[in-house]
């Protein structure tokens, strides 16, 4: 490691957590219906989709409201890959999707996972692109952030019946903060050099160097490049996604992006801390949110500055560390930084590729996920995730000392508790359940490009990044069979809905409860102890779940690799 290297990722640390207290600010203002620029183009979208504003949702209605909506998008978007060769902007003539195919791909962008089991350049055409998956980046985005607000209203008031309107949400969700800072970072992007061009363009001719040529996709690359990385989404316009010059052309680019990725996410529960009128709550979360990733930037940094054991050992230099598979461009630095923002979120972007990281480095992007995608997370799931650790957190410390537990003056009792615990096996039940199955059956096996520990990290990080909704992937598994087209669909959706309904229903149970004041026996949850409790709870859960199935995956890669053997 270097000096300089640790200064990029102090530089990374100190943007983000600086934007997110302004961020945080400026959600809350959404949420409490604060921010008024666009009011008459807010209420004509109300007027002509016959929504009344003023109707306060239930926990019940919020979620069903959720759902519908996701299962219309669902369809339309299916419908768009499947009849995608009869429809506009497609100069390549691409033919539609198989249904398999179109099945996971809607599947995952509705679910704000964006796992893409297909080459973007060869089998997606641009209108698709542009009409269909770009649209999805902003409806799953504002889905998941609404979801968040809907859980905090349920701490700041006493016996409340309502979580807000979920119309309401999502329309100022998109119209205030997702549209126009993808405006904005999409025209810096333009500016670096990605394109932004008519989707009825079909390619540029590259000519090379040794007298050849190449034709690369084209059109609206900048754009969709700003909300894949604003709303946590990763789906990229090419197949190399942010590693492609037209997606992240430059390092301040990278730089960009990283800040992109995060800045919600660390938001979110500064937000939280304005709405329920303490500030100090909502640093608490943020601080745990940050450590967890920071030390997971680190190790990864380390992991991968530390070079090959292999070269070491037949006497090659090992000062530039693992460069396998990153851009000359950023370097290790930039590149493990950005791997593990993306992991850390439920972005599931690359710029490098994990599949060519030392097996320790590559532990860490699979483990950020395990752990619930609460570093921060994903737009709105992360917050919601580590609520529920919160409450998992203060049930302990309960325990510990005979009191019933409480979170910000809301008892927590045996149901919210079960609910809690029925989302976490939920996931659990899918990641570990899926990756094993796969690999009993031969179109499982033989999706794999490696075999051995290797191979196991390959299909745990392909049903962990889909159930946690991340969509990224080692880049050493053929994703489109009809095992894992249905199955990982499958647990994308499970992984969103079966997760989100739970804590709804959580968020609705502790609204309608008395808001007590704090008494000398209460358990502060504000302070560095509490940070300490629930970094311990995350990652002990995550343990106890995941570290066997990690263990006999990239940890035995890791020491088999220091015995000399690869796979």
């Amino acid at each position: 490691m270097t000096i300089q290297g640790l200064l990029y990722i102090a530089l990374v640390f100190a943007l983000v957590l600086g934007s997110a207290f302004p961020m945080g600010r400026y959600l809350a203002a959404i949420f409490e219906g604060r921010v008024k620029y666009f009011s008459a183009l807010e209420n004509g979208f109300y007027k002509l989709a016959g929504v009344d504003p003023n109707r306060a949702m239930r926990w019940q209605d919020y979620a069903v409201t959720l759902l519908l909506l996701s299962v219309i998008h669902f369809l339309l978007l299916y419908a768009i890959l499947r009849l995608q060769f009869y429809l506009p902007y497609n100069p390549q003539g691409i033919a539609g999707m198989s249904p398999r195919l179109a099945f996971n791909t809607a599947a995952s962008f509705t679910t704000n996972t964006n796992w893409q089991a297909y080459v973007p350049e060869a089998q997606i055409s641009n209108g698709a692109q542009m009409l269909g998956l770009a649209v999805h980046m902003f409806i799953s985005a504002a889905a998941g952030i609404a979801a968040a607000a809907a859980v905090m209203r349920a701490f700041t008031g006493s016996g409340l019946k309502s979580l807000g309107n979920f119309y309401v949400d999502l329309t100022r969700i998109s119209l205030y903060l997702l549209i126009p800072v993808t405006i904005i970072a999409g025209a810096l992007l333009v500016i670096a050099g990605s394109p932004q061009l008519f989707p009825n363009v079909p390619f540029a001719t590259a000519h090379t160097l040794d007298a050849g040529s190449q034709t690369i996709a084209m059109g609206p690359v900048a754009f969709q490049e700003a909300i894949k990385e604003f709303g946590t989404n990763g789906g990229g316009w090419y197949n190399a996604n942010s590693a492609h010059p037209f997606e992240n052309p430059n390092a301040w680019t990278n730089l960009l992006e990283n800040w992109l990725d995060l800045v919600i996410g660390f938001g979110l529960p500064i937000a939280f801390g304005f709405m329920i009128k303490d500030k100090k709550q909502g640093r608490a979360l943020m601080y745990a949110m940050a450590i967890i990733l920071a030390l997971g930037c680190v190790g990864t940094y380390a992991a991968e500055a530390a070079g090959n054991p292999l070269h070491i050992a037949a006497g090659l230099s090992a000062s530039d560390g693992n460069m396998e598979g990153k851009e000359v461009r950023f370097g290790i630095p930039a590149s493990t930084t950005f791997n593990v923002a993306a992991t850390g979120t439920s972005t599931g972007a690359v710029d490098s590729f994990t599949d060519s990281y030392m097996p320790l480095a590559g532990s860490i992007p699979i483990f950020l996920m395990q752990l619930g995608e609460v570093t921060p997370g994903g737009v709105g799931s992360g917050f919601y995730t580590i609520i529920v650790f919160a409450l998992l957190s203060v049930f302990v410390a309960g325990l510990m000392v005979g009191r019933t537990p409480e979170y910000l003056g809301k008892k927590v009792q045996a149901k919210e508790i079960k609910l809690a615990m029925l989302g976490v096996l939920i996931l659990t039940v899918f990641i570990l359940a899926g990756a094993g199955f796969s690999l009993m059956t031969a179109s499982g096996v033989g999706s794999l490009a490696n075999g051995g520990p290797h191979g196991l990290s390959e299909m745990l990080y392909a049903w962990t990044s889909a159930t946690e909704n991340n969509g990224s992937a080692m880049a050493g598994l053929s994703a489109d069979t009809p095992l894992l087209d249905f199955g990982l669909g499958s647990a994308m959706l499970f992984g969103r809905f079966a997760f989100m309904i739970p804590i709804l229903a959580i968020a609705g149970s502790l609204a309608a409860k008395p808001k007590l004041p704090a008494s000398a026996g209460t358990f502060p949850t504000d302070g560095p102890l509490f940070i300490g409790l629930l970094i311990g709870v995350i990652i002990i859960l995550g343990g106890l779940q995941y570290l066997p199935a990690d263990t006999l995956g990239p940890l035995a890669d890791h020491f088999l690799l220091y015995s000399g053997k690869t796979f």
